[in-house]
């Protein structure tokens, strides 16, 4: 994402453009194609939780802007949904355009966050830049391909539900809780103010086609998503943990960061994840499944021979 003073950059997705993928295997990146209907899904969200905001507020102060195949939107100060998002895929604004949008932000005192897609059109990103936007943070889109269809995990102790009309409030009051409270670990989160954040995910309830849901631990509600499916995306629209039931699940994982030939391991201690570092036989072994063991050199270079004999 550019912004001239404070911005995020999502979603952004890995360039495919030299990445064919090989016959039987799946592409660990997305083309063009996909990441435009992404945008175009992710821009619809925005606006219409955008309009869900003016509606409620009736003052005249949210705002949606058409910019090139994206949009720019305003729905109150501090809110999640201030940022422009979709471009780089329908053509380079027109820089009248722009100029509007900017004076709207600066007439409400917020400053410009533009989110692009590393797929969009480079020349948009030369063009930001040559008006004095900046990059200020980066952050990858994960998904899956859905054709193939997928079972539930179950979980002891864990149940995930549709949320009805009648637990609205209980659901707003876990989303907003979860938000306010980010994570500690890994990348820095944007925060927002409480009262914000709540009107935001009231307003994001409202858009057409939201699915809500809840989940319990042990019968008590630990946390809450939302999903949608728009023009054939499957869209994860937000979920959130609240703290207290935080760390019950995943105790162990592993990061294999293929370009950069490194494999971390991570165990959860005293409600941290430390990194866990091999052994002098260059082995790390699980203390959450007896028996799974890896040696990190041999699976980084591609020794499958060796891996199994040491996995032994």
């Amino acid at each position: 994402m550019l912004g001239r003073e404070e911005a995020w950059m999502s979603p952004g997705l890995d360039d495919a453009r030299s990445r064919p993928a090989a016959a039987g295997c799946v592409p660990l990146f997305c083309g063009s194609e996909l990441a435009a209907r992404i945008e175009r899904a992710e821009a619809q969200l925005i606006g219409e939780a955008t309009e869900a905001s003016r509606r409620r507020r009736a003052d005249g102060s949210g705002f949606v802007i058409p910019v090139a195949g994206g949009v720019a939107t305003f729905a109150e100060a501090d809110s999640p949904y201030n940022k422009v998002a979709g471009l780089g895929f329908g053509g380079l604004p027109d820089p009248a355009v722009l100029d509007e949008v900017e004076r709207a932000f600066a007439g409400r005192g917020a400053a410009v966050q533009a989110e692009l897609a590393s797929l969009a059109d480079p020349a948009l990103v030369d063009m930001l830049t040559q008006r004095g936007y900046r990059l200020a943070a980066f952050e990858n889109v994960l998904g899956r391909d859905l054709s193939a269809g997928s079972r539930p995990v179950e979980v002891p102790g864990i149940e995930v539900r549709r949320s009805g009309p009648d637990e609205l409030d209980t659901w707003v009051e876990l989303v907003t809780d979860a938000g306010a409270h980010p994570d500690t670990q890994g990348i820095p989160m944007e925060e927002f103010p409480r009262d914000v954040l709540e009107r935001a995910e009231r307003d994001s309830a409202a858009i057409n086609g939201i699915r809500r849901y809840v989940a319990l631990r042990h019968g008590q509600p630990a946390g809450g998503a939302s999903f949608r499916v728009a023009a054939g995306i499957a869209q994860l629209t937000g979920a959130g943990t609240v703290p207290a039931h935080r760390r019950n699940g995943v105790q162990e994982y592993i990061v294999w960061r293929v370009l950069d030939e490194d494999v971390s391991w991570f165990r959860l201690h005293e409600g941290d994840y430390a990194r866990i570092d091999p052994d002098a036989n260059g082995i790390i072994e699980s203390s959450a499944f007896p028996g799974l063991r890896l040696h990190v050199a041999h699976l980084i270079a591609g020794h499958l021979a060796a891996l199994r004999a040491a996995m032994a």
